[in-house]
């Protein structure tokens, strides 16, 4: 082989190696984009389940207030379930 076809056949794969390269580095970029995202994505959830969360407790808390209240006044108001 002659030392041109050589040089021509050397620069030809590393310019496909450069291409993949390339490539793999975009790939790269979109991957951490998304860990990104999912990260802030998870941190919302996170935040509203946490809301949530305490909305409930103070639900709970006033039920369990109402329901002292109720059995305390038994004599004065009924509470029927059906």
């Amino acid at each position: 082989m002659e030392k041109g076809n050589l040089e021509m056949i050397l620069e030809d794969i590393n310019g496909k190696f450069d291409l993949l390269l390339e490539g793999h580095a975009g790939l790269r970029e979109e991957i951490r984009e998304l860990g990104r995202k999912t990260d802030e994505r998870f941190d919302l959830v996170d935040f509203k389940i946490d809301v949530l969360n305490q909305k409930i407790d103070g639900v709970a808390t006033e039920l369990q207030a109402h329901r002292a209240d109720t059995e305390a006044h038994r004599g004065v108001y009924g509470v029927r379930e059906d």
